[in-house]
């Protein structure tokens, strides 16, 4: 076969795998939204129906999810006033929110569909038809019923709670009703009051039981809660405790011990030799004649000669370790929760060289330590502080895990 021929055959096939999956991935699509209408999961179908449409709601292939929206919209609406009137007879307040929640879905399902408007249906000669309706007087008539419910039962949640979790609930409650109706009432003040009364206070104590003196930066550093990211709305600590708070659980920060290593200088020597080149010579053959090139030109070759070097590294090196542990108690049953270990390490290490001898024996990498020369050690101090970097990351850790409710 020739090539050309060959070629064009292998896309043929290429083309054709390509048109049978996607018309088998269309296929599927039509059957999974007909399968959903068909066992009343018509929200379903509703939503792949618009998907499909609002990629190109004119191409003839999309004729049946039209079909399909049309009567997806038609049974969701029915079913959905259907179960509002149930509820409304049924005469429960509690039934309030479903109901506002219903209309509301009514409207969006409205809302996305009538973008798409006109839908075209070939073959029938027609436009698919969606009976909308408006049901903002309903809306706000139900918003209003379902506002006055709810702040109600928060505020008698609110009026006899005694324990953080009634306070969360209110909270919560208050939390929905303003994001449905804002500004009703004074919900605003009453969630304000329900949050101060859910919350758990939590004061830190930091604990140093060590012989060394914990540098002022880390303290400030380990101390300052706005650097890790807690998102928990019903914890707060202070570092600093405040009058008036009966603080509900402490959190102990405890130093058990620093070790410092000694200041340490290590020293290995390595002898290294190398050929390099020395100028240049004249080539001479076997018998000891100049070797010339075709031209007649003598042939000179690099002259190599073997240079030794002895190298001689230095490593400075002090460590740090710090080791305590974080401790949480529960301030009125006087009992420890949770414990967690922490402990961090830092190791200052600087390495320098000299050299005695010929330095071209010497590898590129070793050169350069040349460069370096010997550095003051940190400072005990500022060697604390270093591990304590780690602490940070470590006890945030920690904070995320513990969870007080």
């Amino acid at each position: 076969m020739h090539p050309e021929t060959q070629i064009r055959t292998i896309m043929r096939r290429i083309y054709l795998s390509v048109f049978f999956v996607l018309l088998l991935a269309a296929c599927g699509g039509v059957k999974r939204t007909q399968q959903a209408l068909n066992t009343g999961n018509y929200m379903q179908a509703i939503n792949r129906s618009v998907r499909e449409l609002a990629e190109n709601k004119t191409r003839k292939n999309k004729q049946t999810y039209v079909l399909l929206l049309e009567e997806a919209y038609a049974k969701f609406m029915e079913f959905e006033q259907s179960e509002i009137s149930y509820l409304q007879k049924d005469g429960n307040p509690a039934n309030l929110e479903a109901i506002y929640k219903k209309y509301n879905q009514m409207r969006d399902v409205q809302n996305r569909i009538r973008p798409l408007l006109p839908l075209p249906i070939y073959e029938q000669d027609r436009t698919a038809q969606f009976q909308f309706q408006n049901f903002d007087r309903e809306i706000i008539a139900v918003k209003e019923d379902l506002s006055e419910y709810l702040y109600g039962n928060a505020s008698q949640l609110l009026s006899q709670a005694t324990q953080k979790w009634e306070f969360r609930k209110a909270y919560e409650d208050f939390q929905y009703l303003n994001e449905i109706n804002p500004g009703y009432a004074d919900t605003k003040q009453q969630m304000e009051w329900a949050y101060q009364n859910g919350l758990d206070y939590v004061k830190v104590r930091m604990i140093n039981d060590t012989q060394q003196i914990i540098p002022e930066r880390l303290e400030s550093d380990l101390l300052n809660f706005n650097t890790y990211g807690l998102n928990d709305l019903w914890t707060e600590y202070h570092t600093n405790p405040l009058e008036g708070i009966n603080y509900d659980y402490e959190m102990q920060l405890a130093f058990r011990d620093i070790v410092i290593s000694p200041e340490q200088v290590s020293e290995r020597q390595i002898i290294k030799e190398r050929q390099v080149k020395d100028g240049t010579e004249y080539l001479f053959d076997a018998d000891g004649n100049v070797v010339r090139d075709s031209l007649g030109n003598r042939i000179e070759i690099d002259r190599l000669r073997t240079v030794r070097c002895n190298f001689y590294e230095f490593t400075q090196q002090k460590m740090a370790q710090v080791v305590g542990n974080v401790n949480f108690v529960n301030l009125h049953t006087k009992q420890s929760l949770n414990s967690y270990p922490l402990s961090s390490e830092f190791i200052f290490q600087h390495v320098y060289a000299n050299y005695d001898g010929d330095r071209r024996a010497l590898e590129n990498d070793l050169v350069s330590l040349l460069n370096l020369a010997a550095v003051p050690f940190p400072s005990d101090e500022e060697m604390v502080y270093h591990a304590g970097e780690d602490l940070k990351a470590r006890l945030k850790n920690i904070l995320q895990r513990q969870n007080f409710q």
